[in-house]
């Protein structure tokens, strides 16, 4: 992966493309600070694919746990935890 400036970048943008298009990632900076990066298709496409998938909320996450190994039973008295 390699990174460089804007004004760099816009010098060798047809390099550029290029080392993408064969797998390369390349990361454009502005100010010193990771822009914007320049992938192949392939790559793009799997991002995009990656980041459609519904994925659960935390709260549905939670309410899908089957509950404990144990049947329910807890070894823990609540009385242990109060002051």
């Amino acid at each position: 992966m390699s990174s460089m400036s804007v004004a760099d970048a816009k010098a060798r943008f047809a390099s550029l493309v290029d080392d993408a298009a064969n797998g390369q990632f390349v990361t454009i900076t502005r100010h010193g600070k990771p822009a914007a990066m320049l992938v192949s298709v392939e790559a793009g496409e799997a991002a995009m694919r990656a980041m459609a998938k519904p994925r659960p909320n935390f709260g549905e996450f939670l309410m899908s746990y089957p509950g404990p190994a144990d049947g329910g039973t807890h070894s823990a008295s609540a009385k242990a935890f109060r002051s």
